[in-house]
């Protein structure tokens, strides 16, 4: 993992090398001089907070004892050693009934948390996963083994064969990989080629669109080969889309006769445009699917060439087909490439919010926080986010009760509101709020941008802009959400978000755009139809005003009504976001298409 936040000037020569790799900052003579002086302030400030009492009560003994992070640290506070995951948890969410009529699913992804997570599908398919297991349902999780993986996240991680997978007519040798994530079974694929190399588990020297389409049929000839059944298929995304056409045209032909597929779109903005003569190289002929009723890309119709969408191809051969929530379902349906698709198919189109992990995201037991805290007892909430200003360098002015802290973690791209969030840095950074971006920028040119703001902001105290370029902080993101008064998703569409849900669980009051599935679960505090709902700050607007009113609306709320905030904040760490509901949901959907005991 790269990740270089940027705070006043460090005067260790360690340091000094540090933050010159993240390219942020120039060395003059006469910078570090003056930022120098500045840091020795800000520290002698934070010293002095440090003897406030009232700034370590109610923490526990062993969390008392903590060393308190300072931005001088050699080792920011997020890399400091912390448990494992799978010592933090293995076994699944609790509360959970056991089900009579249990089945066999098999998750096939390219992502799953905390191994391999670039978004919200890792975390989707390791807590859906983790449901279903305490559920008493026998799951599989198929991933590629991406050379980026941290085998020492993996318990139990052995090699269970070698067989060969077709591909551009010849058969590649594949070693198939077994082990434990998080009490999930995981079986790792991985070829003898070039396919899922690199340091990321995206973006690597490959081509992707051929990797995933030689991982589908990877998986099905795995399948065929350890003579394995399952009752469900399960796959998710466009880079697992080929695998309907290549199970119901192929395998079902061949062995594979009892599984039934069940396909979940947790992002309608990628297609998985494939050219035909890429597709035929998995051992179909992708002319035969270049028609509209099957896997044609409706943006190519009367292009020459014409092209496949994988997307597309899955929504019309699996079984059944899942959107991550109900709004978002009904947007889909009304706009977007493949509308005519899904509705041709809405028989078998579903939405189903996503949850959250309530066992991974705890509060009360989180491995990575210097003190626990819950709905019932939130002072550890306060310790937290003095943890974090500290170690972060933000030095509020004044009474820290009247400084929010704002934090915004997400991927960098347009879809999740790139001028909006510009723009909260700006409004929050005026208004004497806080304000912590953490996140990654796929793009060279939005990373520059945001790498310009942090140059910018990250000299003074108030904004923090943290950019990440290859893995994803697990420990930082943990630490932010706890530390946080509004958690911030101003997302231009949002298929379901998990930040909202994740951030109410960690006591931080969600300030959403009104689309998709933050409207399935952010109800606005003034909306006088159904106050009990009221959970958080909703704007409807793309614009910067519309968001500038409902930050405006949120600190006042927060510095004029503390009393009434702090019910706010143990309302929203009481509801339930957890995959309690939602896999029932999907068991149910399971049993409605999977093919019933002979």
């Amino acid at each position: 993992m790269i990740l270089h936040p940027c705070f006043p000037q460090p005067t260790s020569t360690f340091l000094q090398q540090n933050f010159k790799n993240c390219g942020f900052y120039s060395f003059k003579n006469w910078v570090n001089k003056k930022l120098k002086h500045e840091l020795r302030n800000c520290y002698s400030k934070i010293r002095a907070v440090e003897t406030d009492p009232t700034r370590l009560e109610n923490v526990p003994a062993e969390e008392g004892s903590r060393t308190w992070p300072s931005p001088l640290d050699e080792v920011p506070f997020w890399k400091r050693e912390f448990p494992s995951w799978h010592n933090i948890t293995t076994v699944g969410p609790t509360g959970i009934r056991k089900d009579s009529d249990l089945i066999h699913i098999v998750h096939v992804t390219a992502e799953m948390a905390p191994i391999a997570k670039v978004g919200g599908l890792g975390d989707v398919v390791t807590g859906l996963a983790r449901s279903c297991v305490t559920r008493g349902h026998k799951v599989d999780v198929f991933m590629p083994f991406y050379e980026c993986i941290d085998r020492g996240q993996i318990e139990e991680l052995k090699l269970i064969d070698t067989y060969s997978s077709y591909y551009d007519e010849r058969w590649i040798e594949t070693r198939v990989y077994g082990g434990v994530v998080l009490g999930i079974h995981v079986v790792f694929v991985e070829p003898s080629n070039d396919f899922f190399t690199g340091e990321s588990v995206y973006g690597g020297s490959y081509d992707e669109m051929e990797a995933y389409l030689f991982f589908s049929r990877a998986c099905l000839e795995w399948l065929q080969v350890c003579g394995t059944e399952p009752d469900i298929i399960h796959v998710h995304e466009w880079q697992t889309g080929g695998l309907p056409l290549l199970y119901w045209d192929m395998y079902h032909y061949l062995s594979l006769k009892k599984p039934r597929i069940v396909l979940t779109i947790h992002n309608m903005e990628h297609y998985g445009e494939c050219r035909q003569e890429q597709f035929s190289k998995c051992g179909l002929d992708g002319s035969v699917y270049a028609t509209e009723e099957k896997a044609v890309d409706d943006r190519t119709i009367g292009h020459n060439p014409e092209r496949l969408s994988l997307l597309k191809g899955g929504i019309v051969y699996s079984n059944a087909v899942v959107t991550v929530s109900p709004t978002y379902l009904k947007e889909t349906l009304c706009s977007g490439w493949l509308a005519g698709t899904l509705i041709r198919h809405r028989d078998k189109y579903f939405g189903i919010l996503n949850g959250i992990d309530t066992e991974i995201w705890n509060p009360a037991t989180d491995a990575f926080l210097p003190a626990k805290f819950d709905a019932k007892k939130v002072e550890g909430k306060k310790q937290c986010k003095v943890y974090v200003q500290r170690g972060l360098g933000l030095d509020p002015e004044g009474d820290i009760d009247k400084v929010p802290l704002v934090v915004c973690i997400t991927r960098l791209v347009a879809q999740k509101g790139l001028h909006l969030i510009m723009n909260a840095i700006a409004y929050v950074n005026l208004l004497g709020g806080q304000m912590v971006v953490l996140g990654t920028a796929p793009d060279a040119r939005v990373g520059r941008e945001f790498e310009a703001l942090a140059h910018s902001h990250n000299q003074g105290s108030n904004i923090r802009i943290l950019l990440m370029y290859r893995l994803f902080s697990e420990e930082l993101s943990h630490m932010l959400y706890a530390a946080s008064d509004i958690v911030l998703v101003p997302s231009v569409y949002e298929p379901c978000g998990l930040a909202q849900m994740i951030g109410m669980r960690y006591g931080a009051v969600p300030l959403v755009r009104k689309t998709g599935g933050l409207a399935d679960t952010v109800f606005d505090m003034d909306d006088r139809l159904q106050p009990e709902m009221a959970n958080g700050f909703v704007f409807e607007g793309i614009d910067e005003g519309s968001l500038n009113q409902a930050i405006d609306r949120a600190f006042s709320y927060y510095r004029q009504k503390p009393k009434e905030w702090r019910g706010l904040v143990k309302k929203v760490m009481g509801i339930d976001n957890s995959w309690n509901n939602t896999a029932g949901k999907y068991i149910d959907l399971y049993n409605s298409v999977r093919v019933g005991d002979q």
